[in-house]
């Protein structure tokens, strides 16, 4: 056996690439196994499939690994200050997955991803529909553009004061790690939560500053939803959008989370009236006619 080296002269040893994956894995594997959960979710439309996809989000993201982005990773963008590539990498997968996807969908991590909206969403799927109150189209409008505010008020706060902690204040996320002591906290994360049992989805619609700055990267979606040019006069979609993205024949771009929930009534011929009024036009034409969809024109909330 070798005598340990008395100088102090022995070379640390190098970790390769391989070393990093295999000691990350079990973080790794389990973070992309969802995303691809979440990604064929949306990419076959599948209400079963979202629905599971929802559940495991709350379950593995949320209370088992507390596992989501926060107004703490803006920060890290306004200090250009970042964590270490090769002990990190399961964080550069998830940020790099949600700003692909934002890019390419809009706030894909919203409906699919984020643990807070999927525990949202599935609060909004299990209540009575006769608990809900309708917000008037007006105020959703007006109110869409709170979180905005919060999420100019909070970065202009951490310039000034570098204090992050300031993101207690303004997400709820901790819940799931259940980190918080405060009893004040807890007090308005139980008030917000009955609010969202009359409000549907109601934090991450009008209160959330991520969701907000997912919102402006959503503006240049390559992959947006078309519109049939009769959706101006049917507004089936309008009315049964749970997030007020929807105005006549425009898709509000920061508002929408890709939900599918219009993706899937747009393309169920019966339901969707505008089939009918193809059918209808194709049998009185003799022929068959083909309607033209049209990209979406919304720019923002209530915009």
């Amino acid at each position: 056996m070798q005598a340990p080296d008395p100088w102090g002269f022995e070379e640390e040893p190098v970790e390769t690439w391989g070393d990093l994956f295999t000691a990350q894995a079990p973080d790794l594997v389990p973070l992309a196994l969802f995303l691809l959960l979440a990604y064929v979710s949306f990419h076959r439309k599948s209400t079963r499939l979202k629905y599971v996809t929802l559940a495991t989000s709350v379950a593995y993201m949320g209370f088992f690994k507390s596992n989501l982005l926060s107004i703490t990773d803006i920060f890290r963008v306004v200090d250009w200050s970042f964590p270490p590539l090769a002990h990190n990498l399961a964080w550069y997968l998830f940020a790099g997955f949600t700003l692909v996807s934002t890019i390419l969908w809009g706030r894909f991590y919203c409906g699919r991803v984020c643990a807070y909206g999927a525990f949202t969403q599935l609060m909004d799927a299990v209540l009575p529909r006769h608990w809900r109150v309708d917000v008037p189209k007006g105020l959703e409008a007006q109110a869409g553009w709170i979180k905005f505010g919060i999420l100019a008020s909070v970065l202009t706060y951490y310039v000034v004061t570098h204090n992050t902690m300031v993101y207690r204040y303004v997400e709820p996320f901790w819940m799931f790690g259940r980190s918080e002591t405060s009893p004040i906290l807890w007090t308005l994360l139980g008030l917000l939560l009955v609010a969202t049992v009359f409000v549907r989805n109601l934090y991450c619609r009008f209160l959330c500053p991520l969701g907000a700055t997912l919102g402006v990267i959503s503006l240049a979606t390559v992959f947006r939803i078309k519109r049939w040019s009769e959706c101006s006069t049917c507004k089936m979609c309008e009315k049964t959008c749970e997030w007020g993205a929807i105005d006549g024949p425009r898709i509000l771009r920061t508002e929408c989370v890709r939900c599918d929930d219009c993706e899937r009534m747009y393309a169920d011929t019966a339901k969707c009236p505008h089939w009918r009024i193809l059918d209808y036009k194709a049998r009185k034409a003799g022929a068959a006619i083909r309607l033209t969809p049209v990209k979406s024109q919304g720019l923002g909330a209530g915009g």
